[in-house]
């Protein structure tokens, strides 16, 4: 079975949700809430992607992984950060915020970044990137439904609000199917690579959260936003991800989304053990 036609619906599905919780009024946000923003975008779009070329070189993957590894780190996370910076105590709204702004701004930003990528160290062993089919697919696969979803909410809000709803409680479930059904495909490449991708994706998402955190504070974040932040920038859209690498209009090399993979499975355990640390400190009036 080809994973890309148990990720395209789920992907799908997920930007289809996002839409239904965005309001037009939520982008106002970016003029009251600048600071916070910046901040997290920067660390998004910028930070991370240069942490994970840094790792790339240190840990010296292979150019499938490498390629794969500054992919994860371009595709920021969506609806799920929502839900993981309510549960922190965060600042929902500007989570809502953040995610529509960086589905938008990686339109742009992801083929400019891999289409780099792919040239440092790609096209030399044969791996190339259809930067015209990329861009096609991510119009289709994520502003679409993302437009679809607002429309959907602002022409039935009722019938929006139960839909997101059920998409909501669906969405973990959707990505542990696709983990496991790609795990159980690739599980002998997985396996034969777990310790220094596991050790880099790792230090990833650690360096991810450590910078934003700092970055947060340097400009005097309140906490909520600072929390926000940590987790916008930590949580990244593996669907989208396994998507761009398996598709058979952009890579078409499902290994290539080994660490994405990896890095959703280490994502969800690091930034779980997060919330509940700031948690335990807001029970404690830390």
């Amino acid at each position: 079975m080809n994973t890309i036609w148990i990720v395209l619906p789920i992907l799908t599905l997920l930007m289809f949700d996002l839409g239904l919780s965005l309001r037009f009024e939520d982008f106002g946000k970016v003029f009251r809430s600048p600071w916070p923003i910046a901040v997290a975008l920067t660390g998004q779009l910028v930070v991370l992607p240069l942490i994970a070329l840094g790792l790339a070189w240190l840990f010296r993957l292979p150019p499938v992984f490498f390629i794969g590894l500054v992919l994860i780190a371009c595709c920021p996370g969506g609806r799920s950060s929502n839900v993981f910076s309510k549960l922190a105590g965060g600042d929902v709204a500007l989570s809502v915020t953040l995610t529509a702004l960086s589905s938008l701004i990686t339109l742009l930003t992801i083929p400019i970044v891999m289409s780099w990528a792919t040239r440092l160290v790609g096209e030399s062993i044969g791996i190339t990137l259809p930067v015209g089919n990329l861009i096609k697919q991510n119009l289709v696969l994520m502003l679409l439904p993302v437009l679809l979803g607002i429309g959907f909410h602002y022409a039935w809000p009722k019938g929006a609000e139960k839909t997101d709803k059920v998409l909501t409680k669906l969405a973990f479930p959707l990505l542990l199917v696709l983990i496991s059904v790609f795990y159980f495909q690739h599980r002998q490449t997985i396996l034969a690579n777990l310790g220094i991708l596991g050790l880099c994706v790792t230090a990833l998402i650690l360096l991810a959260i450590g910078v934003s955190s700092l970055l947060s504070r340097l400009v005097r974040n309140d906490p909520k936003q600072r929390r926000t932040v940590v987790i916008e920038v930590g949580m990244q859209n593996a669907a989208q991800a396994i998507s761009i690498a398996s598709s058979p209009l952009v890579f078409a090399n499902e290994e290539m989304a080994i660490p994405a993979i990896l890095y959703s499975l280490m994502m969800n355990v690091v930034l779980l053990t997060y919330v509940a640390i700031v948690r335990k400190a807001d029970r404690q009036g830390i």
